[in-house]
């Protein structure tokens, strides 16, 4: 595959605005999830909640504002930190607008919006204007605001594939560019808190009550967070490379994984294969790790089964929540932390680890030299994407 260089990336999440935000509470082991206040009707359950999404700190302009809806407004949050558009309009410069592509990760891109358009059925003179743009409520709605928002013109895609949706964009950042057909490519995720996904992991039975505690022996589910994340890609201009991905299917369950963890495992294979990398070689894992039985269970083993033990592993969801459509993005910059900074996160909240655990996950920080590093995303449908992103040696 062509490595691909980090050249710029931003995040907002539960922890706060921008990449030192993100630092300060991994490094503190400072949690910001929080009982659930979200929901109109009670849902007992814990969320990892961004600030300022009722009040923005940045109003849309006016060109934007057919797209304004709470998860557009969290990608703008995240657009406008980090200088994230500084950089890309540095890029559009050098390359041209057309020659820069983007790839958007989403699960529910704005369905906050429809909600919101359907309470307004028994009056419809009441409805907001927005409300009434067909854009608005497009599965594309996300990937639509942010090229018009940073200005761009070359080619533009949304993936939605659940949780594996924003890691797998980079991925097919890589094919764009080995291909030829851009310069650059802004990838990332965006994912809201939201009605439909809140009370629909409640009917799964996969949210817990209380705060998540991945991989521990008394685990009880996911808390759900919302996050925008951004990266830019491009062939050369940093030290932080792009160097493997893999991508499987188990086709195994609509929403448990592969009880062997088959095709984790064969992601896992193909990203190793793809940067010429052997598991040895490996310092941090951030893993999936949703605080369920079953996914922590299935990747625990393999783990076990695949890497040595002086491989560091954890799920970093104590602190942001699953962020779902946004995790992939999310925890690839997680990721990419650990490889600048040499901080290698635990995993928040957690007491006593599972025995299905080996000596790879973590519960407590530490600190190394990380010179390689794996990003796990697997998703709903056993949709499955595993990145390795690398430093070159100084």
């Amino acid at each position: 595959m062509l490595p691909l260089a980090v050249t710029a990336y931003s995040v907002v999440c539960a922890t706060g605005y921008g990449r030192e935000a993100l630092f300060a509470a991994l490094q503190e082991r400072r949690g910001p999830l929080a009982p659930n206040d979200f929901t109109a009707q009670p849902l007992p359950t814990w969320i990892g909640r961004v600030g300022g999404l009722e009040a923005p700190a940045w109003d849309l302009p006016p060109d934007l504002a057919p797209w304004e809806c709470r998860n557009n407004r969290l990608a703008w949050a995240g657009l406008n930190t980090d200088d994230f558009t500084t950089a890309v309009a540095a890029a559009s410069r050098r390359y041209g607008p057309r020659r820069i592509a983007l790839v958007m990760g989403t699960s529910t891109a704005a369905i906050d919006a429809t909600e919101a358009l359907y309470r307004h059925l028994d009056d419809p003179a009441s409805t907001p204007r927005h409300l009434l743009q067909a854009q608005l409520h497009a599965p594309h709605s996300l990937g639509d605001f942010v090229q018009r928002a940073l200005g761009l013109q070359g080619p533009c895609f949304t993936i939605a594939t659940a949780c594996s949706s924003s890691a797998k964009v980079f991925c097919q950042a890589e094919r764009l560019m080995r291909l030829g057909l851009c310069d650059a490519v802004v990838v990332g995720g965006v994912d809201t808190l939201c009605n439909s996904v809140l009370y629909g992991f409640a009917s799964l039975e996969l949210l817990s009550p209380e705060i998540c505690r991945p991989f521990a022996v008394n685990r009880r589910g996911l808390n759900i967070g919302e996050a925008a994340a951004f990266v830019l890609l491009e062939r050369t201009g940093s030290d932080l490379k792009l160097l493997g991905y893999g991508e499987t299917s188990d086709a195994h369950h609509m929403s448990a994984p592969h009880p062997e963890g088959l095709g984790a495992r064969l992601a896992i294979e193909q990203a190793l294969a793809r940067a010429g990398r052997q598991p040895n070689e490996i310092q941090y894992i951030n893993l999936h790790g949703t605080a369920t039985p079953k996914n922590d269970a299935v990747e625990a083993r393999l783990v076990a089964e695949l890497f040595p033990s002086a491989t560091r592993a954890s799920s970093t969801k104590g602190w942001t929540g699953h962020t779902l459509g946004a995790a992939g993005s999310l925890e690839a910059i997680i990721a990419l932390l650990a490889l600048r900074t040499g901080l290698i996160p635990g995993t928040l909240n957690t007491t006593e680890l599972d025995a299905e655990c080996g000596p790879q996950i973590q519960r407590d920080n530490s600190d190394g030299d990380v010179r390689f590093a794996l990003s796990n995303s697997f998703g709903f449908g056993g949709s499955n994407c595993v990145l390795l992103f690398g430093r070159d040696a100084a």
